[in-house]
C-alpha cells in the first residue's frame, strides 16, 4: 500500500503522520496532488468540536490531476475543487441544490479525507481548471471566494445601498472586496489595525465599535464567528433590513428574537457559493488576495501552521505540502 503524509484530526487532536494510505478513486473521481492548502476558521473550529469529524482536515486547495480515468485530459492540470460531493438522486439534487444534498460528503469536514495531505480525491465533476498565468497564492482563495460571492447570490445588493461588514478576518476582508464592487455604500468593523489597513488599501470605510450606525442598515453581513458579532449586526440592521450570518457557531447562542420580529428583519444563512465566477474574479484581477496571506509552513509543520493561524488577528496561514 502506498503511504503519504499529512494532518490527522481525531477527538479534537491534531497529529501529523507519515503513514496515511493514499486517497482511493473511482472511475468518476480523479487523484490530486496537493500544491497548496490554506487554514480557514471552520478547521480551527473543528479542532473545537463545531463538527465531529475524524480524518485528514482542509478543504481549501489548488492542486495538479493525477489521474483521472474518466477524463484524461485532465492529467497535468491545475484544479480547485468544490467540497460538497453529492449523491446526485435526492430531492435537493434533483431540485439542483447539491450544496444541501443530505447524503454529501464534503472534503475535510464530513467522511471525506481533505487537503491537509500530500493528495486528495474528488469527482471530476468538483473540479474546475486553474487558468495559466494564475498563481497558486492567489487561485487557493477560490473557495473562500464563492463563499463571499454566495451573499450576492442570495441577496440583491445595489449601488447606494447602505452595508455593514462585521468582522474582517480571513473571510471578511474577501467578502469586503466582492460587496463594494457593488457601488454600494459599505463600512466595515475591523478589530484590528492590519485588518483595518488592508481594507483602507482597497478604498473601504472602516468603523470601530463606537461608530456603527444604531437600526440604519439595509443589509448586515456577520462574519465575526461570535455572539457578540451577531448582537452588533441584530442592533445595526434597519427595521425591513437583513442580516447574513456567514459564522459557523460551537454551539448554541444567544438571540434576541423579540427584536428580529418586532423590526420584521430578515435572517439569512450562507454557506458555499459559485465557483466559475469566484475562479474568474481571480483570474481578472477584480478581487486581490494576496495581503491576506500571513505565512506559508511546510506540511510537517502543519501544527504549528495552526497554532499560528488561531492567534488572535493573523490572517490566513497557508500549508505547503
Amino acid at each position: 500500500m502506498t503511504i503519504m503524509k499529512g494532518l490527522w484530526l481525531e477527538d479534537g487532536a491534531l497529529a501529523f503522520k507519515d503513514d496515511l494510505p493514499y486517497p482511493e478513486i473511482s472511475g468518476e473521481e480523479a487523484l490530486i496532488r496537493v500544491n497548496l492548502a490554506g487554514i480557514c476558521a471552520t478547521d480551527l473550529e473543528l479542532l473545537h468540536g463545531y463538527y465531529a469529524y475524524c480524518g485528514i482536515p482542509g478543504h481549501e486547495f489548488v492542486g495538479e490531476v493525477i489521474s483521472a480515468p474518466a477524463n484524461p485530459a485532465l492529467q497535468g492540470k491545475r484544479v480547485v475543487g468544490e467540497i460538497n460531493i453529492a449523491c446526485g438522486v435526492c430531492d435537493y439534487c434533483m431540485s439542483g441544490r447539491r450544496t444541501h444534498c443530505v447524503n454529501r460528503t464534503v472534503l475535510g469536514i464530513k467522511n471525506r479525507p481533505g487537503a491537509f495531505a500530500d493528495y486528495l480525491s474528488l469527482p471530476i465533476s468538483n473540479l474546475h481548471v486553474v487558468p495559466e498565468g494564475l498563481k497558486d497564492e492567489i487561485a487557493v482563495f477560490c473557495e473562500p471566494l464563492a463563499a463571499a460571492l454566495q451573499i450576492q447570490e442570495q441577496i440583491h445588493v445595489q449601488p447606494g445601498d447602505r452595508v455593514l461588514l462585521v468582522g474582517a478576518g480571513r473571510l471578511g476582508i474577501l467578502i469586503a472586496q466582492t460587496l463594494a464592487l457593488t457601488g454600494c455604500d459599505l463600512i466595515v468593523l475591523a478589530r484590528y489595525p492590519q485588518q483595518q489597513a488592508i481594507l483602507k488599501s482597497f478604498k473601504i470605510s472602516v468603523v470601530d465599535h463606537n461608530a456603527i450606525p444604531d437600526q440604519s442598515q439595509d443589509l448586515v453581513v456577520e462574519a465575526t464567528g461570535t455572539a457578540e458579532g451577531f448582537a452588533i449586526a441584530n442592533q445595526a440592521a434597519r427595521s425591513g433590513g437583513t442580516i447574513v450570518l456567514k459564522s459557523t457557531y460551537k454551539g448554541n447562542t444567544t438571540v434576541n428574537f423579540s427584536q428580529l420580529v418586532v423590526r420584521e428583519i430578515r435572517l439569512i444563512g450562507s454557506r458555499c457559493g459559485p465557483f466559475a465566477p469566484a475562479l474568474r474574479m481571480l483570474a481578472n484581477g477584480l478581487v486581490n488576495p494576496l495581503p491576506l496571506i500571513d505565512s506559508t509552513m511546510a506540511l510537517e509543520v502543519g501544527i504549528s501552521a495552526f497554532e499560528r493561524a488561531a492567534q488572535s488577528g493573523v490572517l490566513k496561514v497557508m500549508i505547503k505540502p
